[in-house]
């Protein structure tokens, strides 16, 4: 276990690293090119398992949701249900999980393989910047890939709901289709976006500072990945209310 001295040293070295990946952008951009094969990997390669994710869990919260509600008489309100929680908190929440477990472990694993085979101190002893080749076009790549993800999946979740609602609940199409309406907001979507933005930013330096701490060879690879997945799930659970409340406050 982790004492508060180690805790507080890590979180420190977290935030020195990220000032530098953002001075890095701010200063020399991302090289387009590599941008375009982050965002294909962490975002084209992951649309399959988050769609499936976002499918199941709409018709899953509309059939929890329909259970509830019936009780009061208001089973015609599984579309507002479900819709707002899949806007607002699921899409982005299990978008960024997801992300967590294969791009996170990922990423750790790659560039702790290459710390562990002293690729990282080679490109160092040539002048390279690992900073600048490594981290800073995942890390863009994952601000705008994330949301693109999280709306696909706000989008097919709330079609899981409509499938539940259609052929389980009795719900009309139409009356689903006019409660989500209705109750969406423009800052609903806005607000799950910010989200995701911020859930990408997090896992991809969370994984990248685990990655780049690599100790002890090849077992070092292991324990690195298993503890950047967990630590970045972790972190986007408790990001996730306090930038609800932000959010809340700032509307």
């Amino acid at each position: 276990m982790y004492g508060i001295r180690e805790i507080i040293c890590s979180l420190g070295a977290y935030c020195i690293m990220v000032l530098e990946v953002g001075r890095d952008i701010f200063r020399h951009g991302v090289e387009p090119k590599e941008l375009i094969r982050q965002i294909v990997r962490i975002g084209s390669a992951s649309v399959p398992i988050v769609l499936l994710t976002a499918v199941f869990t709409g018709m899953v919260l509309a059939l929890q949701t329909a259970y509830g509600l019936q009780r009061f008489g208001a089973k015609n309100y599984v579309g507002n249900v479900v819709s707002l929680a899949v806007t607002r908190e699921l899409g982005p929440v299990l978008t960024a999980l997801m992300l967590c477990g294969r791009v996170g472990a990922g990423i750790a694993a790659e560039i702790a393989s290459m710390v562990a085979t002293e690729q990282v101190d080679a490109m160092r002893a040539l002048g390279a910047n690992p900073i600048r080749k490594l981290v800073s076009p995942r890390v863009v790549a994952a601000v705008i890939a994330l949301p693109a993800l999280v709306i696909m999946a706000d989008i097919i979740g709330m079609y899981g709901g409509v499938l539940v609602a259609v052929y389980e609940l009795n719900i009309t199409a139409h009356t689903y289709y006019e409660s989500i309406k209705y109750t969406i907001l423009i800052r609903d979507v806005i607000d799950g976006l910010i989200k995701s933005s911020i859930f990408g930013f997090l896992l991809v330096t969370i994984a990248c500072y685990k990655a780049l701490n690599t100790r002890g060879g090849t077992e070092g690879v292991g324990l690195t990945t298993t503890a950047a997945v967990v630590i970045s799930s972790v972190v986007i659970f408790v990001s996730d209310f306090f930038l609800t409340k932000l959010l809340i406050a700032l509307g």
